[in-house]
């Protein structure tokens, strides 16, 4: 048995396909989820999705947004989503640099919060 997974963002279908569980991760912490889990909605909080595609384990990050989980199907509306084999390192390790120097520079409270975004 299967569940049938979709996770969308505001510009984009990131993934449609059935697997087999996931590892979702939610403001209350990580739920699992297997075929014929209880019905449940949730938010879903800045983290990793963990996918399992018979004995393959595939991972997404997930940027914020809400969950639904139900009959089988599991849609996640998400800010932004990007699968693992998608983020290249090299440029995932400058964003950050350029985001730290950003809030290590940043004066006042407007600005700290602009940075952490």
């Amino acid at each position: 048995m299967t569940l049938n997974l979709c996770v969308l963002t505001p510009n984009r279908i990131v993934w449609d396909s059935e697997v087999k569980e996931i590892i979702l991760s939610t403001n209350s912490g990580q739920i699992g989820v297997l075929p014929n889990h209880a019905p449940i909605a949730t938010a879903v909080d800045i983290g990793i999705l963990r996918t399992r595609l018979n004995d393959q384990w595939l991972t997404m990050a997930l940027m914020g947004g809400f969950a639904r989980i139900g009959n089988n199907e599991i849609t996640v509306l998400v800010n932004d989503a990007e699968k693992s084999s998608d983020i290249d390192p090299q440029e995932a390790q400058q964003t950050l640099e350029i985001a730290e120097a950003a809030l290590r520079k940043a004066e006042g409270k407007r600005q700290t919060i602009e940075a952490n975004l």
